[in-house]
């Protein structure tokens, strides 16, 4: 590897290291005092390698109109030059050779990747960013890595909530997200532990990390740097691909990713969807997801997701109590009759081993199995019920499939827990507003932005359901 692509010394590697390591640890204390994160966060080298060249260099190739420009707004990203013409679609933008992406190895290359796999097992499936991270890390410590240049790249922080201050946290409001980010805090710290335990008696020449101290701050950046920043592609095996990464999100993306090769000798090609202009960001589609994965893994929000939901747990007494401010009759989700428990164990909604997570919110507005199920609970007739298939009333196109009567008191129920998880945020839309108007610091921003979004959409969703029951209404006046 050429001189200037390891123009950061090991020395000051090592103190960029220690640095990122006490930037963290202060997140993940009692005190949650955090970092001051920014949409534009330093790289890890103060005047890194250029990316372009090196992925040219090292045998993958570059439109030769593409740039890489530190937006404002969303960060470090890939554009077209403001001198180049318009790209058409179908165009190469990006291709990466073989070599490129970095990913764990197997089988293992030697001792101190033996190690860093034995470490990599004990973490969770779930959190298979860090095993990934732990990949990074080890090149990252690394005086001659071949990644050197594409890590020099990667921010110094990371906007990701684990990194918020206690008091922005809270901030959130939301409790499965707050869930989330106190696992991923107390995984790291006890994390911390299991890895110098087994680096204590490691020698010197057989340490995955050259000797330096691992804790939870650079594992915690490890982890950080993988989610925000890997795809899972070939199989699902999880890689960074350098320069790809800094391709934005779009849910109408100008680009698409294609692979050619196969596991063990993946290309990675980039490809122009369509016609993207002077100046135009080239942006990817990292998934349809609620901005709980969004900001929970990439560290931002988006504003009027289509795919932002609520979580709720389908527990009988709320539901009772939903359908009672609802005005439905009797409700009995506490106690469903026999054939109901059948219904609701096929929607595994009943029974040893049910999933009572269900949603509001997302393109399908109510959860499926949800509105199968208050709609067979509040129906409480087994012949209407059986004239049906399952697929039928979980569907909300399926236009009331056991009549407007019971497809009204259903949708007036959803509209009570839209109330509910309303009634569950500290403050107001109005309150949220007045902040961001504020200009809050970055994180007490997405964090506000965050819920207000979930407010948003809970709106939205019961606008379109009052709409529903009022062409219900209308319906029936008719009849």
């Amino acid at each position: 590897m050429a001189a200037a692509a390891r123009a950061t010394p090991a020395t000051a590697r090592k103190a960029l290291f220690t640095t990122t390591s006490t930037l963290l640890s202060s997140s993940l204390s009692r005190t949650r005092r955090g970092v001051s994160c920014s949409a534009s966060a330093p790289r890890i080298a103060p005047q890194p390698p250029d990316l372009l060249r090196w992925v040219q260099r090292e045998g993958g190739f570059v439109h030769p109109g593409l740039r890489v420009v530190d937006h404002p707004e969303h960060g470090l990203g890939v554009s077209v030059a403001a001198a180049e013409g318009e790209i058409p679609p179908g165009d190469v933008l990006i291709a990466l050779s073989g070599r490129l992406p970095l990913r764990l190895r197997r089988p293992a290359a030697g001792a101190a990747d033996a190690v860093l796999m034995q470490l990599a097992e004990q973490v969770p499936e779930e959190l298979w960013a860090m095993r990934l991270g732990l990949r990074l890390l080890q090149e990252r410590a690394q005086s001659d890595s071949f990644w050197w240049p594409y890590i020099a790249n990667l921010p110094e922080t990371f906007t990701v909530p684990i990194f918020f201050p206690g008091e922005d946290i809270k901030n959130l409001q939301y409790a499965p997200l707050l869930q989330q980010v106190n696992k991923r805090c107390r995984f790291l710290l006890e994390f911390e532990n299991e890895v110098k335990h087994k680096l204590g008696s490691v020698p010197l020449e057989d340490h995955p990390f050259c000797g330096q101290d691992v804790n939870s701050s650079s594992l915690g950046w490890a982890m950080s740097a993988a989610s925000s920043r890997a795809f899972r592609l070939h199989g699902e095996i999880p890689m960074l691909l350098p320069l790809i990464d800094m391709c934005n999100h779009s849910f109408n993306p100008n680009a698409k990713i294609v692979q050619e090769g196969n596991v063990d000798s993946p290309d990675m090609l980039v490809v122009a969807e369509t016609k993207i202009g002077q100046n135009a960001a080239v942006t990817l589609n990292y998934g349809c997801y609620p901005n709980d994965f969004f900001l929970l893994d990439y560290g931002f929000v988006i504003t009027s997701n289509p795919h932002d939901q609520v979580e709720l747990s389908y527990d009988g007494t709320l539901l009772d109590a939903a359908s009672m401010a609802a005005g439905v009759s009797s409700p009995n989700f506490s106690a469903p009759s026999k054939w109901q428990q059948d219904i609701l164990s096929q929607l595994n909604l009943y029974g040893e081993g049910a999933i009572l997570k269900v949603s509001i919110g997302g393109p399908d507005i109510v959860d499926g199995r949800l509105l199968a199920a208050l709609r067979v609970i509040i129906a409480a007739d087994p012949e209407a019920v059986s004239g049906h298939e399952l697929k039928t009333l979980m569907s909300l196109k399926e236009k009331a499939p056991l009549g407007p009567a019971v497809e009204a008191s259903a949708l007036r129920t959803v509209l009570a827990l839209c109330t509910f998880a309303l009634q569950h945020f500290h403050t107001k839309i109005m309150e949220d507003e007045a902040i961001l108007k504020g200009e809050p610091p970055l994180t007490t921003e997405l964090a506000v932005q965050f819920r207000l979004q979930k407010k948003l959409m809970l709106l939205d969703v019961m606008q379109n359901l009052s709409r529903r029951i009022k062409m219900l209404s209308l319906e029936k006046s008719t009849v």
